[in-house]
């Protein structure tokens, strides 16, 4: 029998909800000026999956999907690329909106600025995206990757120039040597999306990198969605999308769902224990969802979540793996969409809150039914090819359904 889903309404008291405005749209929009900026832009596709929600018993099911980004196969570069161009503009005493990609790239810019050394800890895709930026401004990246870490993912952020490792430690221990790393470094700067007393600023550049992605789906939308799933590592991708779409309809917002991978539910335990106070995961943290193994809250991702979320799930591996088969096979008619393991938890759990009577009283708490139109990022396309293959084609981690 199938680990079961767990699942908790959001009943934590409110705070004042002063980090919601991180994620104003004006924030947003500079963001999104600075990523058009780059050659390698483009919008990536809204899948309409009209054949799926119906199947569901939905109005509609539109899934962001973030393997077509920069051609990085994820959507991290977002928000790597402009906490660093922030970091960069407050150094030259610029505003960000001065700093195009032309100038970044450019021998005056080099005279500048000089030369920093950016560290980060990393899955795969948030390192890649930091690389990638580095090698394209002219600067150094280091990165630290977890115990388990694929080398497929190794390979792509070494092919950037970086210099990356896989430690012997998780996630969360990764960050704090990055950051001891960086602060015995001249002109060292860690770029982590996770945010901790004293280390806030950047953490929400990076989120406002992220609303790029949520800015543009709005935009392809054509009606306001009533239901919002995203994942959580830290919660940083989470906080961005939920504080995005909170400013964007303040009088009426979605309804948000959190979901995490359950051997790293920080988010979850949090919400179940119901003080409003984060709580920590420990331990090796191996899931299928590599990049949602994270057991340490962002500190701003929190309080925002805590404020809008209405529901936090921590969902087994098989969620995802019967996300990324759904995706990759769809009802005849819609498009397919390439999903990885962190990319497609929504896509499962989705399906299982529609078809499986066991949960059926999270779904009517949610009110999905046939006037909902839900929205959920896949926020990585086959990262990790190996792992993909053997989930989608090979059948691991299979249900009775799938």
């Amino acid at each position: 029998m199938a680990e079961p889903i767990k699942w908790v309404l959001n009943q934590m008291p409110k705070s004042e909800d002063r980090h919601l405005g991180v994620m104003s749209t004006e924030h947003v929009a500079k963001a999104h000026t600075f990523h058009r900026s780059f050659p390698q832009y483009t919008v990536t596709p809204l899948a309409k999956l009209d054949g799926m929600a119906a199947w569901l018993g939905l109005s509609s099911l539109s899934v962001k999907d973030e393997s077509y980004r920069f051609g990085l196969n994820a959507f991290k570069v977002l928000g790597g690329s402009f906490a660093m161009a922030r970091y960069i503009a407050g150094e030259l005493g610029k505003d960000v909106s001065e700093l195009s990609y032309d100038y970044l790239t450019s021998s005056d810019f080099r005279r500048d600025f000089g030369q920093a050394t950016f560290f980060t800890a990393t899955d795969g895709n948030h390192g890649r995206g930091v690389a990638w930026a580095a090698n394209k401004l002219g600067q150094k990246a280091v990165v630290h990757m977890p115990k388990g870490s694929a080398k497929s993912r190794f390979d792509n952020i070494a092919k950037e120039g970086a210099q990356v490792t896989i430690e012997e430690v998780n996630y969360d221990d990764c960050v704090r040597m990055a950051a001891a790393e960086a602060a015995q470094t001249e002109h060292g700067v860690v770029v982590q999306d996770t945010a901790w007393e004293g280390y806030e600023e950047i953490p929400s550049w990076i989120m406002q990198g992220y609303g790029t992605m949520a800015g543009e789906a709005a935009e392809q939308l054509e009606e306001k969605p009533t239901h919002v799933f995203v994942q959580a590592g830290v919660g940083s991708l989470a906080g961005a999308v939920v504080g995005y779409f909170a400013n964007l309809y303040p009088n009426d917002p979605p309804k948000f769902v959190v979901m995490e991978a359950q051997i790293a539910d920080c988010l979850y335990q949090g919400a179940v224990a119901g003080d409003g106070n984060p709580r920590i995961v420990g331990g090796d943290l191996q899931t299928i969802m590599a990049g949602l193994a994270c057991g340490e809250p962002n500190t701003i991702s929190w309080d925002i979540l805590r404020n809008h979320v209405d529901a936090f799930v921590s969902c087994p591996d098989w969620v995802s793996a019967k996300g990324m088969r759904m995706l990759a096979a769809p009802v005849k008619g819609d498009p397919a969409v390439t999903s990885g393991e962190s990319g497609a938890v929504g896509m499962g759990l989705i399906s299982t809150l529609m078809r499986d009577k066991d949960y059926r009283e999270l779904k009517e708490a949610l009110g999905l039914d046939q006037n909902s139109r839900v929205l959920m990022f896949s926020t990585e396309g086959d990262t990790d090819p190996e792992k993909y293959r053997k989930i989608v084609w090979g059948g691991e981690y299979a249900t009775e359904e799938s």
